[in-house]
């Protein structure tokens, strides 16, 4: 958990694909886009360790390329989304609501970055 001057924030990571990724350089770093109809849950995940495998493992194989992104988000407002744990004990994702994704972006704070990039 990092501070800044306004509310206190989490970190957060999401392993992404070329496509997804370019929607989100679209809205200037600042947001993630809409689910697809097939995708009714954006999941990030709480450490970097496991987005690095998404992105290496299963997004460069699937996307020809994988990419690692981390920003900050209020940690009030996300700490409505329990932690799932998907796998082994450091598998950990938040699952938020497709119809929900607008207010999460809101409270985004700074800009996504990417962290890793896999061919």
């Amino acid at each position: 958990m990092t501070s800044t001057n306004a509310a206190p924030t989490t970190t957060l990571w999401r392993p992404t694909g070329p496509e997804e990724l370019e929607l989100v350089r679209a809205l200037d770093w600042r947001a993630w886009p809409p689910r697809l109809p097939e995708q009714p849950i954006f999941y990030p995940v709480l450490n970097e360790d496991y987005a690095i495998r998404i992105a290496r493992d299963w997004n460069v194989k699937h996307d020809g390329a994988g990419y690692v992104t981390r920003f900050e988000i209020d940690t009030a407002f996300v700490a409505r989304y329990p932690v799932r744990q998907a796998g082994g004990e450091t598998i950990l994702e938040l699952w938020v609501p497709a119809e929900e994704l607008d207010a999460f972006n809101a409270h985004i704070a700074g800009r996504i970055e990417v962290t890793h990039t896999f061919p």
